[in-house]
C-alpha cells in the first residue's frame, strides 16, 4: 500500500496539496501516482507568475512507461517552482512528499477555502484501494 500522509489533502487525479502559509499551497504528486508511473525521467512545470485555474493542466510528468498530465488542485498564481526537479526528476520517486514537491500556488482568499473540495487522507486511501 502506498504512503498517504494524514496532514495533506488530495485530488482524485493523485496530486497532494498542503497549506504552507495563510494563502500559499504546495503541490506534488502522491506516492501512489509515482509508483504507477515508475521511474520519473522528465518534468515540465509552469513558469512563476502563471495564473492557473483549479483542475487546469499544471505541466507534464514523463516516466519510462508514459507521459501524464499534472493538474492543479487549486486556483491561483504560481509563486515557486521546484527547479531542482528539472535536473533531478528522480526526487519525485524517492521523496514525493518532500524534496519532490513541484510548485507553490498563491490562492485568492484563504488556503482553507481553496482546499475545501479536496479529499482527506482517509478518502484518498479509499480511492486508491478500489
Amino acid at each position: 500500500m502506498s504512503e498517504v500522509k494524514d496532514q495533506l489533502l488530495y485530488s482524485k487525479e493523485h496530486e497532494w496539496a498542503e497549506a504552507v502559509s495563510a494563502n500559499t499551497v504546495r503541490v506534488g504528486i502522491t506516492a501512489f501516482a509515482q509508483e504507477q508511473l515508475g521511474d520519473i525521467v522528465f518534468l515540465e512545470l509552469p513558469e512563476v507568475g502563471a495564473k492557473i485555474a483549479k483542475d487546469d493542466n499544471l505541466g507534464t510528468i514523463e516516466s519510462v512507461k508514459t507521459v501524464s498530465d499534472l493538474y492543479s488542485p487549486v486556483a491561483g498564481v504560481i509563486t515557486k517552482v521546484n527547479n531542482e526537479l528539472i535536473d533531478s526528476p528522480e526526487k519525485v520517486n524517492s521523496e514525493p512528499y518532500g524534496a519532490g514537491w513541484m510548485v507553490e500556488i498563491e490562492v485568492e482568499g484563504s488556503t482553507e477555502e481553496a482546499l475545501s473540495g479536496l479529499l482527506t487522507a482517509q478518502q484518498y486511501r479509499e480511492l486508491t484501494e478500489e
